[in-house]
């Protein structure tokens, strides 16, 4: 591990945060000499942002507790083109409401994770709209598309991946990266911004930005990437039988997030806590050393500050007692995620297979099939053994609800109304 003299990139290097560095010795310079301004860019493709995001977002959030200004850059004008890299495909291509409506969705969570204000340290939250969408398409061509090489730009893996599959790249999607790179020049005009963050697959597209203003007699500036984020399984993070993780709790709830990081893999604990929690390293290696059953502990906390960290404290301490209460005292915990089906369908009755898959704990009735041959699928904790099951009201507790069930600990609570 590389040893820095500023706190922020020492920080980030003790938290396994750091995957590449355009140039280390020179930013860690700038980082001593004063306050810097660092930026990351979050398109508006959904309502929400994803965990995958969450590691970006916490760079900024070390940024500024080592006194530092963060930007958070939401992608209102690149959102109309959209990001190629490493897609199989074109993204869709959404309206300026769509991109309004996801903006608003994504702007939840970083109050939690930053704090805005006045102040020189406070981080700002602005909208690439506010100058892409006024550039004139000629003027823009001469003055910075000049500056790019589309052979350099054929060679990035974001492209040239794509090229090699011999699927379509979209004129549309090229220019990408024109725009964000012109991102970080403007940023830099209008804040002073010298470092622009990202994940891994953001190195081609955070160099153009460095390249652009070195050709347009720019400062200095700065590019660092994050680890992709993986299990050490080799699994990729962030997917669940319900999708994606998302961080908006209208999407993703408190309780499924906590229960997310509590399934984490033994040898995963130390390096999820020290990235997507804000303990002390002390206390960190502490959790790490534990052994045998007590790792699931350290789980349990890394559960809780990950999810107070998203959804706040109270959130966090509400899913724990919903997990206690539902595994160690077996009770019917009122906050398990809940699904609502319409009243008559239920009492019609409603087939137990297509109902597991509503509630999101299984991806298909075959999954479901597969579930119920290996005993994996319970309802108010007994065991389904007949996949032509129909669940109506002689199930319902006294609570009013029916409990599906995953395994031990994936849990789903069916109300009728």
């Amino acid at each position: 591990m590389t040893a820095f003299k500023s706190d922020f990139l020492q920080v980030l290097s003790e938290r396994g945060l750091i995957h590449q560095i355009s140039d280390p010795e020179g930013l860690d310079a700038q980082c001593i000499k004063g306050p810097i301004t660092a930026y990351v860019g979050y398109d508006a493709t959904a309502t929400s942002l994803h965990i995958g995001n969450l590691i970006s977002a916490t760079m900024l959030h070390w940024l500024q507790e080592t006194g530092h200004r963060p930007i958070a850059l939401m992608g209102g004008g690149t959102s109309m083109v959209g990001d190629p890299s490493f897609r199989d495909d074109q993204r869709k291509l959404l309206t300026i409401e769509e991109i309004d409506r996801n903006i608003a969705g994504i702007k939840q969570i970083f109050s939690r994770i930053l704090r805005f204000g006045e102040g020189p340290g406070d981080a700002i939250m602005v909208n690439n709209a506010d100058w892409l969408l006024k550039l004139n398409y000629v003027e823009f061509l001469r003055d910075v598309g000049r500056h790019f090489s589309v052979n350099r730009m054929l060679s990035f893996d974001s492209v040239k991946l794509r090229l090699d599959r011999e699927q379509s790249l979209s004129f549309l999607e090229f220019n990408y990266m024109i725009m964000q790179g012109y991102d970080f020049v403007e940023l830099n005009r209008r804040y002073d911004c010298v470092l622009q963050m990202g994940g891994s697959d953001q190195w081609g597209n955070i160099i153009n930005g460095v390249d652009l203003a070195h050709r347009m007699d720019r400062p200095q500036l700065y590019a660092l990437t994050t680890p992709l984020l993986t299990t050490s399984s080799g699994a990729k993070m962030g997917k669940t039988a319900k999708g994606a993780v998302w961080l908006n709790g209208d999407l993703f709830s408190p309780y499924d997030f906590w229960q997310y990081f509590r399934n984490t893999e033994d040898a995963d604990v130390g390096r999820f806590l020290k990235i997507f929690t804000r303990l002390p390293l002390s206390e960190i290696a502490r959790l790490e050393a534990l052994g045998g059953a007590e790792i699931n502990d350290a789980k349990k906390i890394l559960a809780t500050e990950a999810t107070a960290v998203v959804h706040g404290r109270g959130a966090a301490e509400a899913a724990a007692e919903t997990a206690r209460q539902t595994f160690e005292e077996g009770a019917l915990a009122e906050s398990l995620p809940t699904i609502e089906v319409p009243a008559a369908e239920f009492e019609a009755g409603i087939g137990a297979l297509g109902l597991f898959v509503r509630a999101g704990l299984v991806a298909s009735n075959g999954e479901a099939r597969r579930q119920i041959k290996g005993g994996g699928l319970r309802v108010n904790d007994a065991a389904l053994s007949d996949e032509k099951a129909m669940i109506g009201p002689g199930l319902l507790t006294p609570e009013g609800v029916v409990k599906l069930s995953l395994g031990r600990k994936k849990h789903v609570l069916i109300r009728p109304a």
